[in-house]
């Protein structure tokens, strides 16, 4: 049928530029039906905070639809159900779409391709997530890397794996007739009662706004990001990173423009590359994710299955809630919950601080964060959990615990990051904020803080928690 309607799928790649799946639809010259199905089955069921981002996208994407003359479907269940019946009612010829990495996502899409071309489908993939798939880079003995470093050197040396980006259509060509979509409300992103998104801070999910930030971050605070990006107390980092993990920016389009940038000698070229490699360390979580597909549940170091947890909820739940009386580990708690982000550097403490001082297992900490990160990235987030834990492939060593004192003084020396987040200790001089367990009754009183009743005392002693950390790491290594 040379008029046949075609199907763009979308998945985590809600953008309409830089998008080989649908530039390739587009090229077709055939009516392009463009798709999204919130799947009940997938390894990236979004979780709470990443339902709320999605929402968001969704509209920013129809609207983009819109401009273009067309529409964006929207169904809900089980793709291996919903894209096969959307085939056989459009008559679509074609199905498109970019690759994504889980094993059970993987799975799916082998199984749908199967399908699909069994009856005279035909089903294209391409790379719109990663600026070089898992089987792409490789090291000089043709296996994987597992150490970070060589392998962001061997991606800055060859570069992307597309040379250009795709183009992106400004009109779409329709179908007669078109499918019944659900209702964007319908899907029922939005946190309702409580509406606990109401201080979620100015996002702007879509093409838009990611474009926004990376220009945004260009002009400015790029220059001083080796240093600034570990500072929670200031405007350090790009914020891309809700952006990337819904796919409404490409890794190639922050490379190419940060490049440009560099070219055009606004961006110092160091500096450019600790951001390039920033993002690149989100391939190499892919390239994990890719080689070890239980990496969410399973540590990498085999070793860490038989590491003696604790399993103490009630220190969960004070972890979970920001109220551990350590300020910096609590201000980076409330930062999550409150806004959906959490700065990279506290992302680190509070991770060491629930694996190391309160020994509760990794993983609890990975799903938290997974409800509760616009930014949630399947492979991300598993990778940076196993790294802090120190059970990935490419880890901190075990025995690199944070202070959660020295981490505050070094990295929020004003205390400014703790009194955004943790308001009743605001009155405290800089000296006592990190650590208000040392002040003084007088600067106690005078602060209006009193430890026990307007905000906790330490739940741990940091020094003993150390050495039972430490102690649990020596029984699964002498074993």
């Amino acid at each position: 049928m040379t008029n046949a309607p075609v199907i763009i799928w979308f998945r985590r790649d809600l953008r309409v530029e830089d998008n080989p799946a649908l530039a390739a639809a587009h090229e077709t010259k055939q009516p392009v039906i463009p798709l999204f199905i919130l799947e009940s089955e997938s390894d990236s069921v979004p979780g709470a905070a990443s339902r709320w981002w999605l929402h968001h996208a969704l509209a920013a994407l129809e609207t983009r639809f819109a401009d273009r003359g067309s529409r964006l479907i929207l169904r809900t269940g089980p793709a291996s159900d919903i894209l096969p019946d959307l085939v056989k009612e459009t008559g679509a010829s074609q199905v498109f779409w970019n690759r994504r990495y889980g094993a059970g996502d993987i799975e799916t899409d082998k199984a749908l391709k199967t399908t699909l071309t069994d009856d005279g489908v035909s089903v294209e993939s391409f790379n719109g997530t990663l600026v070089c798939e898992p089987w792409e880079t490789k090291t000089g003995s043709g296996g994987f890397y597992k150490v970070y470093t060589p392998f962001w050197k061997s991606i800055k040396a060859k570069g992307p794996s597309r040379k250009e980006q795709a183009t992106r259509p400004d009109k779409l060509a329709v179908p007669d007739t078109w499918p019944d979509s659900t209702a964007l409300a319908a899907l029922d992103l939005l946190p309702t009662k409580p509406d606990w998104a109401a201080k979620f801070p100015d996002w702007e999910p879509g093409e838009k706004g990611a474009r926004a930030k990376l220009r945004a971050f260009l002009d400015g605070p790029v220059n001083g990001y080796d240093d600034d990006r570990n500072r929670p107390d200031i405007e350090g980092t790009s914020r891309l990173s809700p952006h990337l993990a819904w796919g409404e920016i490409s890794p190639l389009q922050i490379w190419e423009t940060t490049k440009d940038a560099v070219a055009r000698g606004s961006v110092n070229d160091d500096e450019a590359d600790k951001f390039l490699s920033e993002v690149v360390w989100r391939d190499f979580a892919y390239n994990l994710l890719y080689h070890y597909p239980d990496i969410r549940d399973e540590p990498i170091k085999p070793e860490f299955a038989d590491f003696p947890w604790d399993d103490d909820r009630d220190a969960l739940t004070a972890w979970q809630k920001g109220q551990t009386g350590y300020p910096i580990v609590d201000a980076g708690m409330r930062q999550l919950y409150d806004t959906g982000w959490m700065h990279n550097r506290v992302r680190m403490i509070t991770a060491s601080f629930l694996i190391k001082d309160l020994i509760i297992p990794w993983q609890e900490g990975e799903r938290w964060f997974w409800d509760c990160l616009v930014d949630a990235d399947l492979a991300n987030n598993a990778a940076s959990w196993q790294w802090v834990a120190g059970c990935g492939a490419d880890a901190a060593p075990y025995f690199r615990i944070f202070n959660p004192v020295s981490q505050g003084e070094k990295f929020d020396p004003q205390g400014d990051y703790v009194r955004t987040y943790v308001p009743e200790l605001a009155a405290l001089p800089k000296k006592h904020i990190h650590k208000p367990w040392e002040a003084p009754d007088a600067i106690l009183q005078e602060a209006g803080v009193t430890l026990g009743e307007t905000y906790p005392k330490p739940i741990v002693d940091h020094g003993e928690a150390r050495k039972l950390a430490l102690a649990g790491y020596d029984q699964i290594r002498n074993k």
